[in-house]
């Protein structure tokens, strides 16, 4: 399968004459989105052009460069990251339109209040062994969640769930949302999920949430911190700082 990394890294090669990595700020599972990511490249090339206007004039029609921005030799996209935001959207109908950008799931029998609930759960544990996909391939499955809330549109058939932390484990987002919906259903009560998370026991049983719901929103460095882009994907986010209720 071809990946957006190859796809970037192709094209670079093409304009620099050279073999070019591309360093992303981190990996995703396929179908999986991001509105903000940020990559690093090392070039001895003097760029004596516009290169946001290069970049995107070579690059297919679904990467989108937004800012060209110089670093110090010793800044990596990946490892220098702070803090990393991710929003998960869920529509409760068919919809052509947000078939690959959102996931569709049953939102007319949830308890939004329990799984707002349950999203304090995340902020309150430190070890996330039981959310990650492959726990023995890390070297510890510690995280510091700082935020996980939902939210909900006007509509009340759009949900987003939005979660920042210091790292992420493999599959860690789209198996809390999974767990948020057993949650919102009724079939885990909140002393379970806290049991759970508890225990750090996950299985091959263990289900995660769709991945085309999930989009990395934004990633903060001690030397960068950028704003969301709300304006991106609008059919899809109602503006991504706008319309959404916070679910009390």
């Amino acid at each position: 399968m071809l990946t957006v990394q190859e796809v970037i890294e192709r094209v670079l090669e093409r304009m620099f004459h050279k073999p070019t990595v591309a360093f992303g700020c981190g990996r995703t599972d396929a179908e999986v989105h991001a509105s903000q990511y940020f990559m690093h490249l090392e070039t001895d090339k003097e760029l004596d052009y516009d290169p946001v206007f290069r970049f995107n004039k070579n690059f297919p029609k679904d990467i989108v460069v937004f800012d060209v921005i110089p670093v110090h030799l010793k800044a990596n996209a990946r490892y220098n990251a702070t803090l990393r935001t991710y929003d998960y959207f869920i529509h409760s109908f068919k919809d052509p339109f947000l078939r690959t950008l959102s996931s569709e799931y049953d939102l007319s029998n949830l308890d939004f209040g329990k799984m707002q609930e349950a999203c304090q759960l995340f902020v309150k544990h430190k070890n996330f062994r039981a959310l990650c996909r492959t726990p023995d391939k890390h070297n510890h499955t510690l995280c510091e969640v700082s935020l996980a809330q939902l939210f909900i549109s006007p509509n009340k058939q759009r949900l987003r769930f939005q979660v920042s932390a210091n790292r992420f484990l493999k599959g860690m987002i789209r198996l809390m949302v999974w767990q948020l919906l057993e949650v919102g259903r009724g079939n885990k009560t909140l002393t379970e999920l806290d049991e759970y998370i508890l225990k750090g026991e996950s299985g091959p049983q263990d289900k995660a949430a769709f991945p085309q719901g999930l989009y990395l929103s934004k990633v903060e460095y001690p030397y960068l911190s950028m704003p969301m882009r709300s304006e991106f994907a609008g059919i899809l986010q109602y503006q991504l700082n706008g319309n959404w209720e916070v679910i009390s």
